[in-house]
Formats: structure tokens, C-alpha cells, sequence
């Protein structure tokens, strides 16, 4: 980030992420980690999906276009999916999508793919911390946000 564009940034600012959860992995992880009151940003929004290779390369870019800062696909460990061979798909597609979105000028470090099981609720928590923190260095997303 310019010295520019850190001038032009509130003091108070944090970054937003949509973190898409396997349903039999990850979003338990995320539910063990409420349920043992373990504090993670507010500024992270869940969404639940079936598996971890469900996450349509459209949902991502659609994500940075209305203004997220940064975007986390998690699921199962590879050879612990729910649907087999899964997060192999995932873990292909998310090489790619860097790829793309380095190519469109979007810091590929604003999109993320880890493996957290059901059992990892700090692993969980650890992750969003770690993700919050990179994301607030790099700054508001301002490439692909749409015009309103």
C-alpha cells in the first residue's frame, strides 16, 4: 500500500472476510470455538457450504466486487473429506485462483484456503486472528469494488 492510500485509510478501519466453511469440518471447528467463548474479529463473516469444493470461483470474485477485503475457503484436512476427494478440488482451484486474481491486480493475498477439522477450535481462531492481521497490512480492497 502507498503512502497515499494509507492516508486516505480511518485510523479505526478493519478489514471484512467471508470465510466459506465446510459443513463437516470447518463450520464445527467455528461452532467449538464459540462454544468454548474463544474470541475471534467480528469483522468475520461465516458462510456455511456443503464442502469446501462447492465455492464457485464466481462466488470469490462476486465477494470482492461488493467489497470484501479478504476471502478464506476452509474445510477438511485432504484425506479426511466428507465427499471423498473434495478438498482436492479445492486445493487445485485455489492455485488457479490466485493466479486469476494476480493476473486482475488483486493481491493474491487476499484470498486464503486452509485445512481446519471439526476438533481445531483454536486452530479456527488462530486462523482469523492470522488472516484480520494480513489482511489489515494490505489494506481496503479497492480493485474490483463496484461503482455505486
Amino acid at each position: 500500500m502507498s503512502l497515499e492510500e494509507q492516508k486516505q485509510v480511518p485510523e479505526n478501519w478493519e478489514p471484512t472476510i467471508l470465510a466459506f466453511c465446510c459443513n463437516w469440518c470447518t463450520y464445527a471447528g467455528a461452532d467449538l470455538a464459540g462454544l468454548n467463548r474463544m474470541k475471534y474479529p467480528e469483522n468475520v463473516r461465516i458462510l456455511r457450504v456443503p464442502c469446501s469444493s462447492r465455492v464457485n470461483p464466481q462466488f470469490i470474485l462476486r465477494a470482492f466486487q461488493k467489497g470484501v477485503d479478504g476471502v478464506l475457503v476452509a474445510g477438511c484436512h485432504p484425506g479426511d473429506c466428507h465427499y471423498v476427494s473434495g478438498n482436492y478440488f479445492t486445493r487445485r482451484r485455489f492455485l488457479l485462483m490466485q493466479r486469476f486474481l494476480e493476473y486482475n491486480g488483486i493481491d493474491p493475498r487476499r484470498f486464503q484456503a486452509r485445512w481446519i477439522s471439526g476438533a481445531e477450535a483454536g486452530k479456527f481462531r488462530d486462523t482469523m486472528l492470522q488472516l484480520c492481521e494480513e489482511i489489515k497490512e494490505l489494506g481496503p480492497n479497492r480493485k474490483l469494488r463496484e461503482v455505486k
